[in-house]
């Protein structure tokens, strides 16, 4: 449903998961209703911007990492010991993901500075 180019597809699609999982899955089917226009709000935005909201497989990574750094230390001397240890896993993290580059990047940091103007 997310990757649907229109939210009339995406409502197409859930018709589709709901005849297949309806009864084994009602619960989701029910909160998926009654959260629809929440759910959909991104359709607002263009195309390619949408990936940079419905996934979070780099968010999760990067909040991985952040759990093995803090994970062996309880407690930290000072905020400013756990920002540099913080700090450092991102420089480890960017040389490890090797400077790659969001697909169609150009033209959804053309979107963000259009629509969040002045804010970007």
């Amino acid at each position: 449903m997310y990757r649907a180019e229109t939210e009339e597809l995406a409502r197409e699609r859930f018709e589709g998961f709901k005849e297949k999982w309806g009864k084994k899955y009602w619960y989701v089917i029910k909160s998926w209703e009654d959260n629809w226009e929440e759910l959909m709000a991104y359709y607002k935005y263009p195309y390619e911007m949408r990936s940079l909201i419905y996934t979070t497989n780099s968010i999760g990574s990067l909040n991985s990492m952040f759990r093995k750094v803090t994970r062996g230390k309880k407690v930290f001397p000072s905020d400013e010991s756990l920002s540099k240890s913080l700090y450092l896993t991102i420089v480890g993290i960017e040389k490890k993901w090797g400077g790659k580059k969001m697909k169609d990047w150009g033209i959804i940091y053309g979107q963000l500075k259009q629509i969040f103007e002045g804010k970007i």
